[in-house]
């Protein structure tokens, strides 16, 4: 069975994290960035069927850089920022395209910026920027929810496909990770508390969350 969650990584060899910013890893995430606003115009212009595909593509990337990456032994301080940047802006925007197409309602945009707001803005209180949490176990399932919930839903508008059934099961996906959204959100939030404590031995009145990675 191929492991989805931690896909790469050799038994035998410990990762190491170089400053190296081309990578391959790096570039496919890259691409990632590019395919967003493809993504966009495709949709823009009701081509749906081109739309699925660089969706497809775009969700794909985010498990293969990390694969390459802990197979070619090319985890870089710059993958490990810019490769959940990506997904969040992926998500938000794929999130905002839908709701303005009519093709998902409010509260799905709502339950992913709202939270990653929160989280932002907190962990600029706490830690002035990146708390460096590592990535939680439901914070990875949630994204692969998200990200095969979308080309679900957005199937169903292909001609050929549009199929009710299809719709559904896109909802449904997208439902489940947006509640693994809110959880891992909540985990976070633990989490920068408890790091917050340990160095500082306090969390300050008005704070409650750090940011996810």
């Amino acid at each position: 069975m191929i492991r989805l969650v931690g896909a790469g990584a050799r038994p035998d060899t410990e990762l190491t994290v170089s400053d190296q910013f081309w990578t391959l890893p790096n570039l496919i995430t890259v691409l990632r960035f590019l395919g967003i606003p493809l993504f966009v115009f495709y949709i823009s212009g009701d081509r749906y069927g081109s739309a699925f595909l660089t969706l497809v593509v775009v969700g794909c990337t985010d498990w293969i850089d990390g694969y390459l990456a802990r197979r070619l032994n090319q985890v870089s301080t710059t993958g490990q920022w810019l490769d959940p940047v990506a997904d969040r802006l992926a998500l938000i925007i794929v999130a905002a395209t839908f709701v303005v197409d009519g093709m998902a309602p409010v509260w799905l945009i709502l339950s992913i910026a709202v939270p990653d707001a929160i989280l932002i803005i907190n962990s600029l209180l706490l830690f002035r920027g990146n708390p460096d949490l590592p990535v939680s176990y439901i914070g990875k399932v949630r994204t692969a929810l998200l990200l095969l919930g979308a080309p679900l839903l957005l199937l169903g508008r292909v001609d050929g496909y549009d199929y009710q059934w299809l719709a559904s099961a896109g909802s449904v996906v997208l439902a489940l990770g947006c509640i693994g959204h809110v959880v891992a959100a909540a985990g976070y939030l633990r989490a920068a508390r408890r790091k917050y404590r340990s160095q500082h031995g306090h969390v300050p009145a008005g704070t409650g969350t750090g940011h996810a990675p």
